[in-house]
């Protein structure tokens, strides 16, 4: 088909960019979420090294998970995703449903690599715990963000971002 004469040829569309603005909630977030995630990790080796002292692992498992889970999500609730409009109920329903899933691998990677080493000092086994930690950790990012920190529809559409 041809062009009418004086009209320039349509310039290639270039990919969508996220606006600056999104990039840099984004950054602030996952900033956010890095230094609770590193701050709940430190607690949660802490706490589990000293639960171990009296606790077999199954035991000393659940209840730092808890207790963590809880401090962690409300500090995301309110640094992370600060304007996001998830309730506390809301944030925390949704964290208790990957408390499971946590539960279940920092269990399992424990109990495994305690039942592979028997011989194995509680030290070995809390690095074990810490770095199935960090695996739990960035599911939870990738799980909450959009699904119980999300925007309310209302602002998003004012400031012009799609659903």
């Amino acid at each position: 088909m041809a062009r009418p004469e004086g009209r320039p040829a349509a310039a290639p569309r270039e990919p969508l960019r996220a606006p600056a603005a999104r990039r840099a909630v984004w950054s602030r977030e996952v900033g956010w979420f890095a230094v609770i995630g590193v701050v709940s990790t430190v607690g949660q080796v802490l706490l589990y090294w000293l639960l171990r002292l009296w606790w077999p692992p199954a035991a000393a498992n659940p209840v730092f998970l808890l207790v963590l889970t809880v401090l962690n999500t409300e500090a995301n609730r309110r640094l992370t995703f600060r304007h996001a409009a998830a309730e506390p109920a809301r944030a925390h329903l949704g964290a208790g449903g990957l408390f499971l899933l946590g539960y279940l691998v920092t269990s399992g990677a424990v109990l495994w690599f305690e039942h592979a080493r028997r011989d194995a000092s509680p030290a070995a086994g809390t690095a074990v715990l810490a770095a199935m930690s960090v695996v739990v950790t960035a599911v939870r990012f990738v799980v909450l963000r959009p699904a119980v920190f999300r925007r309310p529809a209302h602002r998003r559409r004012s400031r012009g971002t799609p659903r």
